[in-house]
């Protein structure tokens, strides 16, 4: 299988738009956010508009300040059986 190595590629957009999900569930503003990862607002903005690739360490980070399991996020995406 080939990999996409793209922000487009259509696991890495339903994981963003999952995490978005997540963030709006929580009721937590892109600037909480932000202040609890110690990113601007426009950083957050940047990764859920597909603008700025997000790491693992960083997707890990951004679960953390939410309160949010890797684990179940991850199921959730159907990456985790």
């Amino acid at each position: 299988m080939a990999l996409m190595k793209s922000i487009h590629d259509p696991r890495y957009v339903e994981m963003i738009n999952h995490l978005k999900q997540v963030r709006k569930a929580k009721k937590v503003s892109q600037v909480t956010l932000g202040e609890r990862l110690q990113w601007n607002q426009q950083d957050i903005s940047r990764v859920e508009s597909f603008e700025r690739r997000l790491d693992f360490i960083e997707l890990c980070d951004w679960l953390d300040a939410l309160d949010y399991p890797l684990e179940d996020f991850m199921r959730e995406i159907g990456r985790l059986k």
